[in-house]
């Protein structure tokens, strides 16, 4: 039996899409939409523990955690809600994770300017640096990840990846 989410060789994966097929088979399913949308989730998933595994561990890191810091270096300083919404993660997660980022000195909170009871939160100079430096390496294993792509493939996937990510903003608004 093929491993369900195996991905350590093409024949494996395809065994386990036939698998997939044959098991709902006589359902009215569009098996291409149901192994593209699977494909990209397992893809995403296994990305994400790789760099759980290889980068973020070793800084004591969470991707929650990544994520706020790297949004807050690229966005600059956000309201918790828009922060909450740009991380993935619902305002009561990113509470716990800025507190967290807050203890190490990587981020800190300050008052709003035209609502007291809302806070907006700004990456240190600690957590710029800190990110700077572990960009770089989350950045190697980023090319590791699409070794076996060529440039033009990598710019083929991301294009793809953005026209799905368009039909579900839409989808959303």
């Amino acid at each position: 039996m093929p491993r369900a989410f195996g991905n350590q060789n093409d024949d494996e994966l395809r065994a386990a899409e036939r698998t997939v097929t044959e098991a709902l088979g006589d359902l009215p399913l569009d098996f291409q939409a149901l192994l593209a949308v699977s494909n990209i989730f397992r893809a995403a998933t296994a990305a994400r523990a790789h760099l759980e595994r290889t980068v973020l561990s070793e800084h004591r890191l969470s991707w929650s955690a990544f994520v706020t810091v790297f949004v807050l270096r690229v966005w600059g300083d956000l309201d918790s809600r828009q922060l909450a919404e740009e991380v993935g993660v619902t305002p009561g997660t990113l509470s716990g994770v800025v507190d967290t980022l807050e203890r190490r000195g990587f981020v800190r909170r300050a008052p709003h300017t035209t609502d007291g009871r809302r806070v907006v939160v700004k990456a240190t100079a600690k957590g710029r640096k800190a990110l700077d430096s572990i960009f770089v390496r989350f950045n190697q294993e980023e090319m590791f990840i699409t070794k076996e792509l060529s440039g033009a493939e990598r710019a083929e996937l991301a294009r793809l990846l953005r026209r799905v990510l368009r039909t579900l903003d839409a989808a959303d608004a």
